[in-house]
């Protein structure tokens, strides 16, 4: 992926701002006393604004972070050894902002808006400003409308509606960024003539890469473009070779061109990828501006970095349009510990998390969702009728196998409804199994969990589990595709569509041969 050098950056920062001052306006003018590792102390910029652009000689740009009382502390967008002490500093009156359109769709960028994919300049309408205060509750409503992933364990389980926020957290490692991408992939359907007939809209995606290596980013371009997910997906990009200040601002960068969407009445779905990496530049930043460290050397105002970005997820109310905004923040725990501070801070913002698990990662349970911790706090509500009725006692079964598993291992003579509750467990986990970047759609769900739960699977060796899932949905879509029409327009678990799961499982079970 191209990289953009610090300098080209400012230069082109220097062209959007070109114009938006008269040039016989004085600026209020400032004098460098301090510089190095990215920020800069300036003095005598009176009248300055938290986050204003302020430009450097050498065509860096620098922006404001620390209003003390005989000086102003800036981060460095450019290269820092460009700077040096008595250089004179001046104001742009022009909050950070990031352009936003639909001409940014299919395109990777950068947090100020500069094109990392050589695909030449970006087009776009407008600039908005990167910080902006989240809407209140009046402009609001509840969240109602399901935001399908594709993926059977969590569209069933911990369902996500539109206008939510739903943490993904887990160790390194364990697919955190699989769900996203899959749930990214899976809004391809929502952009298809079919979706707008059963009155689904499409789902505008953002991905925001903070702090990690190039070579990763450019892999997920590579499979979006694959998939054909890039034409409705916009990637902002921050890796871990870009300063600080860059990986900082890049999430509130997103945040603003997901708000485009859904101020202007359409859904937008946002990944924060990750969210931990962007703490870690910001603590980064906070030590050197001098701010106190607190727990963890983190700064005091950690929290409200992270409240304030999640807080601008919203349903807004139909008088301004019914738009949407749903955050999939990502966090990375270190050995498991969802109490360390920065996951406690996201788990109390957001509604709800996803959990993954290393150890049944590596026991080929994927995705790796704990079924215990996990949580939707949206739940039913983001679920069609169908799905809720189908996977209610899904949960439930799981749990209870969980619990089961652990006291057989014992290995004491366990009774005939403890052996149908481990068996059922079993299948109703070998039947979540699910491969990357194959989401499954709502209505093969809908049948896949019905036969799980209702003990179809009974008597089916564990090892064909999938074979039969996968060969009885194609059973159904050759001989009796109107099943997954029912679901599909009504969205109800109708008699004629019980009797149908009914009458097609009969069928196919006398058809279907279990593996030496």
């Amino acid at each position: 992926m191209a990289e953009v050098r610090p300098d080209e950056v400012s230069a082109i920062l220097r062209k959007q701002l070109a114009g938006f001052d008269n040039e016989a306006e004085i600026y209020d003018v400032g004098t460098v006393l301090q510089v190095g590792d990215g920020i800069a102390r300036v003095y005598g910029l009176s009248k300055v604004m938290a986050s204003e652009l302020l430009e450097f000689p050498n065509d860096v740009m620098g922006m404001v972070l620390n209003l003390e009382e005989d000086s102003v502390g800036c981060v460095l967008f450019g290269e820092t050894s460009l700077i040096k002490e008595g250089d004179t500093v001046r104001r742009t009156k022009r909050v950070a902002s990031f352009p936003v359109g639909d001409g940014l769709l299919g395109r990777v960028v950068n947090p100020l808006g500069v094109a990392y994919d050589g695909k030449g300049a970006v087009e776009f309408d407008k600039y908005m400003p990167i910080e902006r205060k989240a809407l209140g509750v009046t402009a609001r409503q509840p969240v109602t409308e399901p935001l399908q992933t594709g993926i059977t364990a969590i569209d069933a389980m911990i369902p996500i509606g539109r206008g939510q926020r739903e943490l993904i957290i887990g160790d390194r490692q364990t697919g955190k960024t699989a769900i996203a991408l899959d749930t990214i992939i899976n809004q391809k359907y929502t952009h298809t003539e079919e979706a707008k007939a059963n009155g689904v809209d499409p789902v505008y995606c953002v991905y925001v890469a903070v702090g990690q290596k190039s070579s990763t980013i450019a892999q997920v371009v590579a499979k979006l473009e694959e998939n054909g997910a890039m034409p409705y997906t916009t990637i902002v990009s921050a890796p871990a070779s870009t300063p600080a200040p860059l990986q900082y601002i890049a999430p509130y960068a997103g945040a603003t061109l997901g708000e485009h969407f859904r101020d202007t009445g359409r859904h937008a779905l946002i990944i924060y990828d990750d969210l931990s990496k962007q703490a870690v530049a910001y603590r980064e930043l906070s030590l050197l501006l001098k701010r106190p460290p607190g727990r963890e050397a983190y700064p005091g105002d950690v929290f409200y970095v992270h409240s304030r970005l999640l807080e601008r997820s919203s349903k807004l109310n139909d008088e301004l349009g019914g738009g949407s905004l749903t955050a999939l923040p990502i966090i990375e725990t270190q050995q498991g510990d969802v109490s360390a501070y920065i996951p406690t801070n996201v788990i109390s913002i957001t509604d709800g998390q996803i959990y993954l698990l290393p150890n049944l990662f590596n026991a080929g349970v994927r995705p790796a969702i704990s079924v215990g911790i996990s949580v939707s706090r949206v739940g039913g509500n983001a679920q069609i009728k169908a799905m809720k009725k189908v996977a209610g006692s899904l949960k439930l079964d799981l749990a209870q196998y969980r619990e089961l598993e652990a006291f057989a291992k014992f290995g004491s003579d366990l009774d005939k409804a403890t052996q149908r509750t481990l068996a059922k467990g079993e299948r109703l986990v070998e039947l979540l199994k699910q491969g990357q970047y194959t989401p499954i759609p709502v209505e093969k769900q809908v049948l896949s969990v019905y036969i799980g739960t209702q003990g179809f699977l009974e008597g089916i060796p564990v090892s064909d589990v999938k074979r039969f899932e996968k060969e009885y949905i194609d059973y159904v879509e050759l001989k009796k595709p109107e099943l997954f029409d029912i679901v599909r327009t009504e969205k109800k678990l109708t008699d004629e569509l019980v009797a149908g799961i009914k009458e097609t499982v009969a069928e196919f079970k006398t058809k279907f041969k279990v593996s030496e």
